[in-house]
């Protein structure tokens, strides 16, 4: 590709990220939010602009996905399935430098909801493969572009809805979606990270019981709001021990730190102690890389509570990462070893239960995006990794697809920035990562299924 179409097709992503950041599809977990239907228009708007055919789904009143294909011409070669997500997470605007739903373009970055999380990819998916059709690219395999709902709150709108009832839908050999194409350095090379790996989401409902009474008696009172507390103060410091996985080694390897704090951090004795010692930011996240992890994040209950009467009902949503290899009774024997001799005073219920899923680098998908990455950074090489959160490519993996977090970003946007960003304040994307991500997916689908 010239640079000037490069620099032409970056231009458009950025402005329909703009106009998708600013339709504020804003999904809080509740059935009614979302309201994705904006942000699959302005897609269909785009694509059907050059002519293709465009299908959506709308399973909730609001929620829509839309699907689009660029038919094979072998119906035995392989299919690529560009999946980008339409949805973003709530925001407080009272953190943010600028208005959080405005797309601003201020010194070459794109502001907003969205922008990292994930508009960014779906955006450039949708102009390349736009770009794709527009230039009369003719695939071996089906080329699907696929802009899907409800990413943010397990996928139950979305693309676990379509897995359910519309597989054929979406069904592809393989995937790109959200979240790889940062650099980094170390051990003397120069990587592009590709996500191949992610852990297992596991969240649950912890129901605390007591008996009510009146507010002005607290002494000897049976409150569910106290038994409550205890239970998320155990699980706020519960340390489960380290498990090291096929990804770590060589994550720790792609570190820019010396010998001696890799082998520390390869160390099951020392692992723990060594990432305390680290910068927040950095420990955060190599701690979330090899354990289990714990997050009680919601307490709320099902019946009506006010200030004068003691509660005796009381729920704790608690956001649980799972390791490989952690299943339902994994879990289960990590709550009653945090919660003690609590444990049989609190009632679980599983709102999700998605194991860690990880897909093969041998196939012609990584090679493809290998010498995509290789047509700008020639002596970088990609490396697979494991994100800690959860992305619709575990559906994909479950349907047999194999799926990687893929994108290509300006070498200045560092890890740390961008894990920042990510569900946080001051969210934004700079357009050249823009125009280098769009260009990916127009090279990798060429080479792929050209």
């Amino acid at each position: 590709m010239d640079s000037a179409t490069s620099e032409r097709l970056g231009g458009q992503t950025v402005e329909l990220l703009q106009a998708m950041i600013q339709n504020e599809c804003v999904n809080d977990g509740t059935p009614e939010s979302g309201q994705e239907i904006r942000n699959a228009d302005t897609l269909r708007s785009l694509l059907e602009g050059s002519g293709l055919d465009v299908q959506q789904w709308e399973p909730t009143p609001g929620r829509a996905s839309i699907v689009s294909r660029i038919e094979g011409s072998d119906p035995n070669a392989p299919s690529l399935c560009l999946m980008g997500h339409t949805d973003v997470v709530p925001v407080n605007p009272d953190g943010w430098s600028n208005d959080p739903f405005g797309g601003e373009l201020i010194d070459g970055e794109v502001w907003g909801r969205g922008a990292v999380d994930m508009l960014n990819i779906t955006s450039s998916m949708a102009v390349a493969f736009r770009h794709l059709a527009d230039t009369g690219f003719q695939p071996k395999g089906d080329l699907i572009f696929f802009g899907v709902a409800d990413e943010e709150s397990g996928s139950a709108h979305g693309a676990r809805w379509f897995a359910d009832n519309e597989p054929d839908a979406i069904r592809a050999d393989f995937v790109l979606t959200e979240n790889g194409g940062l650099h980094s350095s170390g051990d003397g090379q120069h990587s592009v990270g590709m996500v191949v790996a992610e852990k297992g989401v596991a969240w649950r409902r912890l129901r605390l019981r007591g008996t009510p009474g009146h507010g002005s008696r607290p002494y000897a009172a049976d409150n569910a709001l106290i038994k409550a507390a205890a239970v998320v103060q155990r699980i706020a410091d519960y340390s489960p021990t380290p498990a090291f996985h096929e990804m770590w080694g060589q994550q720790v390897q792609t570190l820019a730190v010396d010998d001696e704090l890799k082998a520390a951090l390869l160390n099951p004795d020392t692992v723990d102690a060594t990432i305390k010692s680290l910068p927040d930011h950095a420990a955060s996240h190599l701690w979330s890389c090899c354990h289990t992890t714990f997050s009680p994040n919601l307490v709320s209950s099902d019946l009506p509570m006010k200030t004068n009467v003691i509660p005796d009902q009381v729920d704790i949503n608690v956001d649980i990462r799972t390791m490989p290899g952690d299943d339902a009774e994994a879990v289960q024997a990590h709550l009653d070893t945090a919660l003690g001799d609590l444990a049989d005073q609190v009632e679980v219920e599983i709102i999700m239960n998605d194991q860690a899923s990880i897909s093969r680098t041998d196939t012609p998908l990584w090679s493809s995006l290998q010498k995509a990455v290789g047509n700008h950074f020639p002596h970088a090489d990609i490396r697979g990794q494991m994100i800690v959160g959860f992305t619709d490519a575990r559906i994909f993996r479950e349907m047999g697809a194999t799926a990687y977090g893929a994108g290509l970003f300006n070498p200045e946007l560092s890890l740390s920035k961008f894990g920042t960003m990510f569900h946080g304040n001051d969210e934004r994307i700079d357009t050249e990562s823009l125009r280098l991500t769009t260009q990916l997916w127009v090279d990798v689908a060429r080479d792929l299924l050209g």
